[in-house]
């Protein structure tokens, strides 16, 4: 197994270089806060009637703004029907607007609430890590990866990032920034799965920030929320329904091409392969890229770390034989992300 700085060496023959991040990117920061799991795993549901859980199984979902939407087009309809249905529709509004609540709750529980908790050094390493990559694209959906290139914004060393969001030209005075194909030509920062500070307004897909409001992560998605507007990720269960999702968001596909046009080398940090993914697996498989770097942690022989080496040799073995494609391991602690 090499080591980071052994696989960045070793990738110096190709014309460019990629990263692709996993949640090991925010463990490695905060162990004790970005643990596994869905967000429909740690939202607490318990103030709510027992139906409004229920309702995700019954829908074969755990997207909350799916459910959320079901339940209140339910208490509208119901309203057309005669007969003693006041409760029932009260009780949809009531669990409806409290989804919102408990996903609130859920995403600030999982999350630092502003940069400020993450120190100087620590940005600095992970801008020393990122400066190795021409585009970043992430799995994530927390905010780690914005604070860290937005950090020192004014200093001239600072990584040169794009994520494709732009002051509104109708509005310069505008409490936030918003994204659109045509604009997005030097993006090199893809939140693949969407992000907690990007929200779809329907018309527009707007990001918000702590310049433009002087709000903290959970007032900002409480406010948005209350207008009806979602945080853009895709908390969908299988790699199936992930892709529908991304499928059908302007900004989510439009991710999806850009991580299929990239070729010379590949850095996978943080990600265990894992199958529910499998659509962004396939997608390097069917792409360009010539050399994969897998980043494991701890023992190379642990059966976590051979089940993502086998995954990785076989996204090489169903390569077509004129596209064939390199993997080398290394060892992702070395790589000292946050320092």
């Amino acid at each position: 197994m090499l080591t980071f700085l052994q696989a960045i060496n070793d990738s110096e023959k190709y014309l460019q270089r990629h990263a692709l991040l996993g949640n090991g990117f925010s463990i490695s920061c905060r162990p004790d806060i970005f643990v596994y799991g869905k967000l429909f795993e740690r939202a607490d549901f318990s103030d709510l009637s027992s139906s409004a859980k229920l309702a995700f199984e019954a829908l074969g979902t755990q997207d909350f703004e799916k459910v959320i939407k079901v339940l209140r087009d339910a208490s509208v309809v119901l309203t057309a029907y005669k007969g003693s249905l006041n409760s029932l529709i009260q009780q949809l509004k009531e669990d409806a607007d409290g989804l919102r609540e408990v996903l609130v709750q859920a995403i600030a529980s999982s999350h630092p609430e502003w940069p400020g908790e993450i120190s100087d050094v620590e940005y600095m390493f992970c801008q020393n890590f990122l400066k190795n990559f021409k585009n970043v694209y992430t799995l994530n959906y927390d905010l780690l990866l914005y604070w860290a290139v937005m950090h020192d914004d004014e200093d001239e060393n600072k990584i040169k990032s794009d994520d494709g969001f732009r002051t509104p030209e109708d509005n310069f005075d505008s409490e936030y920034v918003v994204w659109e194909a045509g604009t997005s030509r030097s993006q090199n920062i893809w939140y693949l799965h969407g992000a907690l500070h990007v929200f779809d307004a329907g018309t527009e897909i707007q990001k918000y920030t702590w310049v433009n409001t002087g709000q903290r992560l959970i007032e900002q998605i409480r406010d948005a929320l209350e207008r009806d507007y979602f945080p853009l990720f895709v908390a969908e269960g299988t790699s199936e329904e992930k892709l529908e999702r991304i499928m059908h968001s302007e900004y989510l596909a439009k991710g999806k091409r850009s991580f299929s046009s990239i070729g010379g080398a590949l850095f996978i940090h943080g990600h265990s392969l894992a199958t529910n993914d499998e659509h962004f697996l396939k997608t390097i498989e069917k792409g360009k890229i010539k050399h994969l770097y897998v980043g494991l942690f701890g023992d190379e022989n642990s059966p976590n770390n051979k089940a993502i080496k086998a995954r990785a040799l076989l996204i090489a073995s169903n390569r077509a034989k004129k596209k064939l494609l390199n993997v080398s391991f290394y060892d992702s602690a070395s790589a000292k992300v946050w320092g």
